[in-house]
């Protein structure tokens, strides 16, 4: 006798993009905060060599020119600051610079503070409980006043930008990535790998890290938005990145006098760092939602509602 086996149809059932796009579109919201990050890291890859050097060219008749003008080249659609710089030029190569620091720091301090997070949990020597002394005394000063200490001393620079924002975010996954990792090692497949003599290193780097790098990428999506917000302050400080360079923070900073007689030279990048980190903290919301079943039904409520 022949045993018959159903025929099963690879299209039938949805791909994994296919699901997270269909959650998103339930949640209006969360597509509106995806559709804008989407436009700002295209204009943050692909705008500066749009623009080319309008950013940085002076054209002193376009001095502090009113945005909405369609009298002059579109670049100056939200018009132009004190020296006559497109504000629109200049707010798409300050996505980039901003864009490009934030990056940097996120991914320094989840690497970093991941790699600690690991050793500080699987193992219990010393040099465990030094590293969560570490975490201590840097969550123990005030982060911003920590980071205006250090560019204080060592002097603002891109580098130095990149390494306080990464130090001052770094205790955050190093305590995530230990909470995992002290509740992995005492699961059955980590006892089994270790019965069978696999080194502690393959059974961190093999097993556990893995397992603990969704988590700390999701963390990563929420605190870019934080981190973003402290690179502004210290550039509106004037403790960022230093001219000609430039980030929305700075731009501010460089409007701020002039809020009574040109406000949109300030206004426009205030608005850019506020709808940026907004749209991060509704996407990362909604990701936290559908990650976990137990509150996935409000896509399904708002599904409901939208009808």
């Amino acid at each position: 006798m022949t045993s018959i086996t159903p025929k099963t149809n690879p299209t039938a059932a949805p791909g994994t993009g296919r699901i997270l796009f269909a959650y998103l579109k339930r949640d209006r919201l969360a597509l509106a905060a995806a559709i804008f990050l989407t436009l700002f890291v295209l204009a943050a890859s692909f705008g500066p060599w749009l623009v080319g050097d309008a950013a940085s060219r002076l054209g002193l008749r376009q001095r502090n020119l009113a945005p909405f003008s369609l009298e002059h080249a579109w670049v100056y659609f939200l018009g132009a600051d004190t020296l006559g710089r497109p504000i629109l030029a200049r707010l798409i190569v300050g996505a980039q610079n901003t864009l490009g620091i934030a990056a940097a720091a996120v991914f320094s301090s989840m690497l970093v503070g991941g790699a600690l997070g690991l050793v500080a949990g699987y193992s219990e020597r010393w040099y465990s409980h030094l590293i969560q002394r570490f975490a201590d005394v840097v969550m123990s000063f005030p982060s911003l006043l920590l980071a205006l200490i250090v560019l204080y001393t060592l002097g603002p620079s891109i580098t130095n930008l990149v390494i306080v924002l990464a130090i001052t975010r770094m205790p955050i996954y190093l305590r995530t990535a230990r909470a995992e990792v002290l509740e992995l090692r005492e699961r059955m497949f980590v006892s089994a790998a270790r019965s069978m003599g696999a080194s502690p290193a393959r059974i961190v780097l093999r097993h556990i890290a893995p397992l603990v790098l969704p988590t700390l990428v999701t963390i990563s999506a929420i605190d870019f938005a934080t981190v973003i917000l402290s690179e502004s302050a210290l550039s509106f400080l004037g403790l960022g990145i230093q001219p000609p360079d430039f980030t929305w923070g700075a731009m501010v900073a460089n409007g701020r006098g002039y809020l009574s007689t040109a406000w949109w030279i300030a206004f426009w990048p205030g608005l850019a760092i506020m709808l940026t980190t907004l749209s991060l903290n509704i996407l990362s919301n909604w990701a936290r939602t559908v990650a976990d079943p137990q509150q996935r039904w409000r896509l399904q409520t708002l599904r409901k509602a939208a009808r």
